[in-house]
C-alpha cells in the first residue's frame, strides 16, 4: 500500500499541473507503483489468490488507460511509458515507420 507521500511524490513528477490528481499519467504511474507492490507481494504468498486477482484487475486498468493515451496523444503516451520504463506494445519506429 502506498502512502500519502509517495502518492504525493508520483503526483508532482507526473501531474499535468499542480493539483492533477487524475489525469491518465497520474493514474498509470499510481497504478504502477502498486502493481509493484503487490507483484512483490505476490512472490512471497504465492497462494493469494484474492490479491492475484486485484493485480490482474489492474494492469488491464493500466492497459486501458495507456491505451487511451496514446489514441488522445502520443507524445504523452511515450513520455510515460519512457519514464515509467514500460514495455510498449509496438516501438516507437514502426509505428513511425507505417504512418510513412
Amino acid at each position: 500500500m502506498i502512502d500519502k507521500s509517495q502518492k504525493d511524490k508520483i503526483i508532482k513528477k507526473h501531474g499535468i499541473h499542480e493539483n492533477d490528481t487524475g489525469s491518465s499519467e497520474v493514474q498509470i504511474a499510481i497504478l504502477t507503483k502498486r502493481i509493484k507492490e503487490l507483484t512483490d507481494h505476490l512472490k512471497i504468498h504465492k497462494k493469494d489468490n484474492h490479491s492475484r486477482r486485484g493485480l490482474l484487475q489492474m494492469v488491464a486498468k493500466r492497459k486501458k488507460l495507456l491505451k487511451f493515451l496514446e489514441a488522445q496523444d502520443l507524445e504523452r503516451y511515450e513520455k510515460i511509458v519512457k519514464s515509467l520504463k514500460l514495455k510498449a506494445a509496438k516501438s516507437f519506429e514502426e509505428k513511425e515507420e507505417k504512418s510513412e
